[in-house]
């Protein structure tokens, strides 16, 4: 392809739309442009990339079984229902977008697709003879993002592989998670990355029981906290990750004290106060949760004060008690700040004064649609406490040398702290957890019968009982790959393709295009590369050759040949960009020394 017919247009400055280094160097390098906040336009260079991308996730794909298929954007809010997911989609998460056709009919631009999937099963899978069966997809998703940011990493439309599986039973279910785990990682491995697979939080989609990992390529600009052991035998998503927190010091306190305590709203304030450490306080953390029938509940969490709460396991936990508030699932999980405490219409609240029994007067006379009682749990590093140091309901005052069941009862006890760097591994406690940071690219789930339950999927087994589908669902983002790569592999020059999905595999640089050998050599190697199944770009273009070799450095390409003062000698320069090494070698031998680099790069990883 020669450059000089190409749409091909580079910026010298960054952009002011752009954070990441990334998003930046896809501006700058005429990749994408941006057409509205969280929507791009591929252009002709990412999109050899993207299709390089697809062609190895659908190789894998296909080794494992799967059969690829094309599902409707469009989908009916019906089907969402169904499954339960619609008002959790629309108005907890808020991500879908939802419209109402001229029919007046509900309709969702799909960001993601396991409705659409169990309702096709529902209707063609009716016998274990069909089973296990796997289907997939690459195609467009959208989610509307609050705040699109980041290019491709957090955008409103995107590209993804979304894999289906339908199984008989458990133990085929968990076959297919191994294949795809070992099919993800050989994808990775391919493209070219540096990438952990972590233990992780199942969500809206698969649930907070689901077994779950993601496959996080390494960058420092990862939004993603990833928990791991050095010895490689633990790694997780901190939203996942359990760990055993630091020993707690021993309390001062060996008898109940009345402590006056002013102007020590929060830990730091009364630590110091008091010159005692954190982890003899025992902090009472309110929230309020929403249930998906409109109830809601105060809930008072203990943990000692060291330690963070994990949201996620939190909310997890609290949709496990949806029953038991005539509810289905949990929307929302939000701190008590002042305007829900007065919502309550109870007591006034001793903000940063809490006590583990703050009176359930707080909550004020019965109202509709909030519970009457506040529900109160104590997390695991809370229930070991011994003569702690809590708040007395009571601004300006503490107590400490109090006990659980001594003078306050235990409630329900729960695995909710956010596990930290330098905690020791529950698998291993001489291992210390460590800390990175990743970019989530792909996420499989064991779903099981989250969706062929309430959306009645069933088969008939060899005696012709009926049973539900068992279901895993597996998703890798095209477009997020490809910017990924970027994030991990640039220097101050520009990006540095890994070979296997670059643009174009070499450039062949032409300093003047007025010296007709320069251009004769030029044109035979672009013709030899071409032959050889070598994707080469031409750069014939009418500028300098400095602009050249900065373009070809900002654009990545992975080998450079220059037809420059060297052909004097029978010899083309070959520079490769991701060392900067550059060597003389003769015109005969570029093709054969570019294949054996190639191929090389190219090996498929066991």
């Amino acid at each position: 392809m020669r450059l000089s017919q190409m749409l091909f247009v580079t910026l010298r400055e960054d952009p002011a739309e752009a954070e990441l280094p990334s998003h930046k160097l896809l501006l700058r390098g005429g990749f994408i442009r941006r057409l509205s906040p969280g929507t791009y336009t591929y252009l002709p260079l990412l999109w050899r990339v993207l299709q390089k991308i697809s062609e190895i996730v659908r190789q894998e794909m296909n080794a494992i079984g799967g059969q690829e298929c094309l599902m409707p954007q469009l989908q009916p809010a019906e089907i969402w229902r169904e499954s339960g997911r619609w008002d959790v989609y629309t108005q907890a998460e808020g991500i879908m977008f939802a419209l109402t056709d001229r029919q007046g009919r509900e309709q969702g631009l799909g960001p993601t697709h396991e409705e659409v999937i169990t309702l096709l099963a529902r209707d063609l899978i009716r016998s274990y003879r069909q089973l296990p069966q796997t289907l997939y997809q690459i195609q467009t998703k959208f989610r509307d993002e609050i705040r699109p940011r980041f290019g491709l990493m957090r955008g409103r439309e995107f590209i993804m592989k979304d894999a289906y599986s339908f199984h008989a039973n458990e133990e085929s279910l968990r076959q297919t998670y191994q294949d795809m785990h070992r099919a993800y990682c050989r994808i990775l491995s391919r493209c070219g990355l540096q990438f952990r697979v972590v233990d992780a939080d199942a969500g809206a989609i698969g649930g907070p029981t689901a077994a779950s990992q993601e496959f996080m390529v390494l960058a420092s600009a990862g939004e993603d906290d990833i928990l791991y052991t050095p010895d490689g035998s633990y790694a997780a998503n901190v939203e996942k990750a359990v760990s055993i927190p630091p020993e707690a010091a021993p309390s001062p306190y060996d008898s109940v004290q009345i402590l006056d305590t002013p102007g020590t709203e929060t830990i730091d304030k009364l630590a110091e106060f008091l010159k005692i450490s954190p982890t003899v306080i025992l902090k009472n953390v309110l929230y309020q949760a929403l249930y998906d029938n409109g109830m809601r509940v105060a809930v008072l969490l203990s943990i000692r004060a060291d330690q963070e709460v994990n949201e996620v396991k939190l909310s997890n936990h609290l949709s496990r008690l949806a029953e038991r508030y005539q509810a289905s699932k949990l929307l929302t999980l939000t701190l008590a700040d002042a305007d829900i405490q007065s919502s309550w219409q109870g007591d006034p609240i001793p903000v940063g004064y809490i006590a583990p029994d703050l009176p359930d007067r707080c909550l004020g006379q019965t109202q509709k649609n909030l519970a009457p009682k506040i529900l109160r749990l104590a997390d695991q590093t809370a229930a070991l406490m011994k003569n702690f140091v809590t708040g007395a309901n009571e601004p300006g005052k503490h107590v400490g040398g109090v006990n659980w069941g001594e003078h306050y009862p235990l409630p329900e006890v729960v695995d909710v702290r956010k596990a930290q760097a330098g905690d020791r591994s529950l698998l291993n406690p001489e291992q210390i957890l460590e800390t990175t940071r990743g970019i989530e690219i792909g996420h499989i789930f064991q779903l099981g019968l989250k969706f062929s339950l309430p959306m009645r999927a069933t088969f008939t087994d060899e005696q012709g009982s009926e049973h539900p589908l068992w279901m895993g669902c597996y998703g890798i983002g095209v477009s997020r790959l490809a910017q990924a790569a970027v994030e991990q592999s640039h220097d101050a020059n520009g990006i540095i393709w890994p070979v296997a999905i670059a643009p174009y595999q070499v450039v062949v640089v032409v300093p003047n295009i007025s010296d007709a050998q320069q251009m004769e050599v030029a044109e035979r190697l672009v013709r030899e590369l071409t032959a050889a199944g070598i994707e080469t770009l031409w750069d014939d273009r009418d500028e300098r050759a400095g602009v050249k070799f900065k373009d070809a450095d900002l654009i990545g390409i992975p080998y450079r040949v220059t037809t420059g003062r060297s052909l004097k000698q029978g010899k083309v320069e070959l520079t490769e960009r991701a060392t900067g090494q550059a060597i003389e070698i003769p015109i005969e031998e570029v093709v054969a020394t570019l294949k054996e680099r190639l191929e090389a790069a190219l090996a498929v990883p066991d």
